[in-house]
């Protein structure tokens, strides 16, 4: 019995990812890419026109940069190169099927399938992806062909309209970007409390890890330790005049994200009203 069929257009760390994943569990892969590169056995990668090999494929997958999504969709909307009973899968998190209407004459079914597990490392593909949400979205029969691709990964599909996607996505930046983001103000801010930068670069790993695991079995609610959820307007005054303007204006955002969730989880009320009116009214804007 002939193996099912993905072309994967892009070799990134995710298409190469996937491209293994999707071996691993009885699919042929194939890669296509605009210049050779090393990729991976047992990946084969087809180097120049995508359409060469996307009319054997049951499901196409772009795993280009979001900018590169429609150009692909227009060059094989040009060549002929898919077919009606093929499926175009975009992989951006943000785009929904439109950027793909180069190929609504062609009569195949077209949406996104958006992982929500970074690959740094595509070898480790396979495990990373399985138990990780994917946010699938397009017409019904990409939906069916993202969910047995979900299914194929042992993903978890999610299905979003084209609408809700940007929020959606931008919920996955905040996570999956901005953790590294905070940090690396951290480890800055370490540094600059006189800890030596080898050892701020780890000093709250475990802190990280810990709390990611805690999110994990608990929820973000039950989760929210530290001043805010104690309502510690001390310690959040003496946050606040130690840390610089630019700083102090993401302490602070975070500070009213933090006292919404411990609201949720029953902080005292007053304690809450206290710490609410600090974070708005920029009474320690200026430094002692």
């Amino acid at each position: 019995m002939a193996k099912p069929k993905a072309v994967i257009i892009g070799a990134g760390r995710m298409g190469q990812g996937l491209g293994l994943a999707l071996q691993r569990r009885g699919y042929a892969a194939v890669l296509v890419a605009r210049s050779a590169r090393s990729v991976p056995p047992p990946l084969v990668l087809q180097v120049g026109d995508p359409g060469k090999v996307t009319p054997q494929a049951e499901v196409i997958l772009i795993a280009t940069p979001d900018d590169a999504i429609a150009s692909v969709a227009e060059e094989l909307a040009r060549e002929g190169a898919v077919g009606r009973d093929q499926v175009v899968l975009h992989l951006s998190g943000l785009l929904d099927r439109t950027a793909l209407a180069a190929l609504d004459d062609s009569t195949a079914g077209l949406g996104s399938f958006h992982p929500l597990q970074t690959v740094a490392e595509p070898a480790t593909a396979a495990e990373r992806l399985k138990g990780a949400y994917v946010g699938i979205e397009g017409d019904h029969r990409a939906l069916e062909a993202a969910e047995r691709l979900a299914k194929t990964l042992r993903m978890l599909p999610i299905t979003l309209s084209a609408a809700a996607k940007p929020a959606y996505h931008a919920g996955a930046t905040m996570v999956a970007n901005y953790a590294a983001a905070l940090v690396g103000i951290a480890e800055r801010l370490a540094v600059g409390a006189g800890v030596p930068i080898e050892i701020a670069q780890k000093i709250y790993l475990p802190l990280l890890n810990g709390a990611a695991q805690n999110i994990t079995t608990l929820g973000a609610v039950r989760s929210l330790t530290g001043p805010v959820r104690r309502g510690d307007l001390r310690t959040i005054e003496a946050h606040l005049a130690a840390l610089a303007e630019g700083d102090r204006i993401v302490y602070r955002s975070l500070g009213l994200a933090a006292l919404d969730l411990a609201k949720r989880e029953g902080v005292d009320p007053e304690r809450a009203a206290a710490v609410e009116k600090l974070f708005r009214a920029g009474s320690t804007d200026r430094r002692p």
